[in-house]
């Protein structure tokens, strides 16, 4: 894509950046930033190999299942017969889409209520469905959930020079609908960029809110670290709604001008708010999707839409969620959307790498906050304030994580026999948890842990 030398930031323009609001930045924190600027500069030199790769995989995958697995191509090969996967067609499945190919809802409970089973589990779908493109969102939200869809944004993502940024819209219903979710795509596997977002560890320091993870305020569309003046327009702290309204246009190039997560998702949930009087909003995200989920709230909050937070917000579910600020920013959530009824939960599946990102420790500064919903590999929920390993090292860790991962690539070939043919895993994703034997934390994180853990799970009260 166009711009592409210009998606990391020199250091001096990063430190400048968090120096304008923080002058003592000590050494240590300088260092952090400096060692996610290497990370994140040699991600970019697998850029295109992890492009092809994924285009290729992906090919593959879809070409596999058009014509009815292995079996079936070769027939079909042999006749002359082949089905070609078309990309961007309501067949066209992403890699997360292979890893779990489930797309109906969980049948056990019918009312989307706050803790309840069914809510858990729609949020949660339709964060994995967030990683497919458009047709395929809305041909399963009509045609599997009976669900009305609303609309599909590919937004611009400054950081990345490019419409990275996907969120989709539903409503229970067509007329008089009583919820709304709002769905922020994670991060895909093979775009070098969405990673170089994962680990991008600067921040910006908003005014009573707090220190909030700059590239993911990038990806809602919320500032650029390359005009420090496009954060100030955003999160002036005035009484205001819109901040951008404000901003003076000579802060903003052409490509700022186009269509941005936050301020698109927001004013759409205006007008559904306005049409559907009775309905609440839930906001729910996978991954990177997670941290977007719970910092759009967020914001709404700074932007002071007390009236549309306090009618009309139900809450927010994430799943595998990376940590989005630090102590100020646990504060202000704290008080706004965690008490005294809790509203944002915190899904955390075992040895999961990303919840433990990025780390929580005097040089770091980054902490979690809400109510932890955490479950162990025999699927068994427990509420905490923290996960384990919260930092994920350890020598007292070391062998359980591996044999843990050697148990559940034992147990996925069992799955389906044990619990049913709706349990049952594909071929990626038992490969992947054989690359789990040598990062537990990443096959962890894959969808099917946080799907079977809701379905299957089991809540116990004995602490940690």
């Amino acid at each position: 894509m166009g711009g592409k030398s210009h998606v990391l930031m020199e250091e001096k323009s990063i430190l400048m950046a968090n120096q304008d609001e923080d002058e003592d930045e000590d050494g240590d924190q300088r260092w952090v930033i400096l060692v996610s600027i290497i990370i994140r500069k040699i991600i970019v030199l697998f850029r295109k190999p992890m492009e092809w790769s994924g285009f290729i995989i992906e090919f593959l995958l879809n070409l596999i299942s058009l014509n009815g697995g292995f079996l079936g191509l070769l027939i079909n090969l042999l006749s002359g017969n082949v089905r070609m996967p078309r990309r961007g067609s309501e067949t066209f499945m992403s890699g997360i889409g292979h890893l779990d190919t489930r797309v109906n809802l969980y049948k056990g409970e019918e009312t989307f209520e706050i803790g309840s089973k069914a809510l858990m589990d729609l949020c949660m779908m339709a964060s994995k469905l967030a990683y497919e493109n458009a047709n395929v969102v809305h041909n399963i939200v009509v045609n599997h959930w009976k669900m009305h869809f609303v609309d599909f944004y590919n937004c611009w993502d400054d950081y990345q020079k490019e419409e990275s940024t996907q969120v989709f819209m539903l409503c229970d219903k067509a007329k008089d609908a009583s919820l709304i979710l709002i769905s922020f795509r994670g991060t895909e596997p093979f775009d070098a960029d969405d990673w170089c977002t994962d680990f991008d560890y600067s921040w910006y320091e908003i005014p009573k809110m707090g220190k909030v993870h700059m590239g993911f305020l990038e990806a809602l569309g919320l500032g650029s670290r390359a005009q420090v003046s496009t954060f100030h327009a955003n999160f002036q702290p005035k009484d205001h709604a819109c901040a951008l309204k404000d901003a003076s246009p000579d802060d903003y190039d052409d490509d700022e001008k186009k269509i941005t997560a936050y301020y698109a998702v927001r004013e759409k949930l205006k007008s559904l708010l306005y049409e559907h009087k009775n309905a609440k909003f839930i906001v729910t995200g996978h991954s990177l999707g997670g941290a977007l989920a719970i910092l759009f709230p967020a914001v709404l909050l700074y932007h002071n839409e007390e009236e549309l937070m306090k009618k009309s917000f139900m809450g927010v579910y994430t799943f595998g969620q990376p940590r989005v600020g630090d102590k100020q920013l646990e504060k202000f959530m704290d008080a706004h959307v965690c008490h005294p009824v809790p509203k944002y939960f915190r899904v955390v599946y075992c040895n999961d790498l990303v919840p433990r990102l990025p780390y929580d420790d005097k040089t770091f500064l980054y902490k979690h906050f809400g109510l932890c919903l955490y479950y162990n590999s025999l699927f068994i929920e427990q509420s905490v304030d923290e996960e384990p390993n919260r930092n994920y090292f350890g020598l007292r860790y070391l062998l359980p994580l591996y044999l843990n991962a050697v148990w559940e690539l034992a147990r996925s070939l069992v799955m389906g026999c044990i619990y049913g043919a709706e349990y049952k895993e594909t071929w990626a994703s038992i490969l992947l948890r054989i690359w789990g034997l040598v990062m537990p934390g990443i096959s962890a994180h894959s969808p099917t842990n946080y799907i079977n853990s809701i379905r299957l799970g089991r809540e116990d009260n004995i602490a940690l």
